[in-house]
């Protein structure tokens, strides 16, 4: 275990991939570049905060240093730089987008592969779009407690090693109603394979800069997927493991209930981990059509229940962006319906996963249609009702009337008729083993969120340590928590902001 100054870091995004000859700079259009080298903004006071020791382990690291996490001088080995790439936002293409509030600090060499490490808040690049690129602690906190609970959740994401709070105070608008206010403000250090996205390739093909996405693809091939050849057949089929790790890692949000809430091309990573934690929410009420995004409040393009055919409109527009490189674009489509293919099997593994199947069958598909149905009938606690489920010793509603917000108004008939049928089709004995570890009992509820954000505005992180405790075991009873925690959303969280509204600065 060592400091930062002792890690192995290396540069083979920066070597590897042309970039901006200005160092830094003002908001501009940078072309055929895939970078830009900019230093953090130091904080005038920084504070380590909180700290994930699991992922300090991974790298080798020592607790501390919260000057440099904070965005002070970078140490030896490190050549900090944001990236560059484009995006659809909302459906429309958005033209150039970049790291706007997020620099790399560079990338580690570990006995477990290459992390880059990134901060995020740590000031204004090229592609801030004239805003400061700092960030506010209540976001900060949301993106380490969820990149964590997430992790321990098995769903592929990002990591967080650290949360630095930077003493100063950041004007932010919440709900981008007109209503300013100073916040304080904070820096969080993420971890990931890299941070390459989809966006990434999509810049330089609608720019038509064909040589620049020659080499980025290059690089990503021969670091990141080695075992693709760059010529067609490997670039078919790096596109294909692409498609698929995207489709499992919807299907890991749809087990959970996740909302990614802005599910823009430029927000999808190239390793199919989640990435970007803004306007997310779990499901409360399990309402397919909710977005926790006052931004997509009126379209809801990326409410929960759409989210798979997103998923696969992304990965169409990725497929634009690579059809440069490929004669026989084909291909490309028989990827696109891979990706399909591979949801479909992933969804209907996960489904017989959470109702204690053995394997899926074609006629379970009633079975699960039926009740999404009931699930939506009256207003249910999603995370409740299939964690209640796992336990339950005989098909009567009543046992899960926990789940329900208004249990009087229960369709009880039509529950318990659902209950008999599935009962039946598990032989009276499911398989509660899988259930348990397939419905989580504790999630990242909004409300937690905010309870730790109100705490943590006064300087008290007690809640965070404690939420970052419990969501390491999330598949766990944990008797210590559970009359605290393993409970329906509270009314004082029904229609508060950071609770059931956010916005992209949340």
């Amino acid at each position: 275990m060592g400091q930062l100054k002792d890690l192995k870091w290396l540069n083979r995004f920066l070597s590897e991939t042309p970039g901006d000859k200005e160092l830094g700079g003002r908001s501009r259009q940078v072309p055929n570049a895939c970078w830009s080298r900019v230093l953090p903004t130091p904080s005038p006071n920084p504070k380590l905060c909180l700290w994930s020791d699991e992922v300090a382990n991974d790298l080798g690291l020592e607790r501390g240093e919260g000057d440099v996490l904070g965005g002070g001088k970078p140490v030896e080995g490190m050549d900090t730089y944001a990236q560059r790439y484009g995006g659809h936002q909302f459906g429309n293409w958005a033209g150039q987008l970049g790291d706007g509030r997020a620099i790399t600090l560079g990338e580690v060499e570990t006995k477990d592969g290459v992390f880059e490490l990134q901060l995020k808040g740590s000031g204004e690049t090229p592609y801030s779009r004239h805003s400061d690129g700092k960030a506010v602690l209540r976001s900060s906190i949301r993106e380490f407690l969820c990149s964590e609970a997430m992790f321990h959740l098995g769903v592929p994401t990002t990591r967080a090693l650290s949360l630095v709070t930077t003493g100063e105070q950041v004007m932010r608008d919440i709900l981008y109603n007109g209503n300013k206010q100073l916040e304080p403000g904070a820096i969080v250090c993420r971890v990931a394979p890299s941070f390459i996205r989809l966006g990434s390739f999509q810049i330089h093909a609608m720019m038509g800069d064909k040589d620049t996405l020659n080499s980025i693809v290059k690089h990503t091939l021969a670091n990141h997927f080695p075992e693709c050849d760059f010529d067609e057949d490997g670039i078919i089929e790096w596109a294909r493991t692409v498609a698929k790790t995207t489709a499992e890692m919807i299907a890991h949000w749809m087990r959970v209930g996740f909302v990614h809430g802005v599910m823009n091309t430029d927000n999808m990573s190239i390793h199919g981990l989640t990435i970007d934690y803004g306007p997310y929410g779990w499901l409360e009420d399990y309402d397919p059509g909710w977005t926790p995004n006052t931004t997509d409040a009126g379209r809801r393009r990326y409410r929960y229940g759409a989210q798979p055919q997103i998923g696969a409109w992304n990965i169409a527009r990725f497929l634009e962006a690579i059809s440069p490189l490929i004669e026989n674009t084909d291909r490309l489509t028989e990827v696109l319906e891979f990706y399909i293919s591979c949801y479909e099997e992933s969804i209907n593994k996960t489904w017989a996963a959470k109702l204690g199947l053995d394997e899926f069958q074609e006629s379970d598909s009633e079975l699960i249609a039926e009740l999404n149905e009931l699930l939506q009938k009256v207003e249910t606690d999603m995370t409740i009702f299939f964690r209640e489920l796992c336990k339950i010793e005989e098909p009567i509603i009543d046992n899960l009337s926990y789940a329900f917000y208004d249990q009087d108004s229960i369709p009880k008939d039509e529950w318990n008729s659902w209950l008999n049928k599935w009962w039946l089709r598990v032989n009276s004995q499911p398989n509660r083993e899988v259930m348990l570890k397939t419905n989580p009992k504790y999630v990242l509820r909004n409300w937690m969120a905010q309870l730790a954000i109100d705490a943590a505005e006064s300087g008290d992180f007690s809640i965070c340590e404690k939420l970052h405790l419990m969501l390491k075991q999330p598949y766990r009873e944990q008797p210590e928590f559970e009359s605290e925690w393993y409970k329906k959303r509270p009314e004082w969280a029904q229609n508060r902001v950071g609770c059931s509204m956010l916005s992209c600065s949340s």
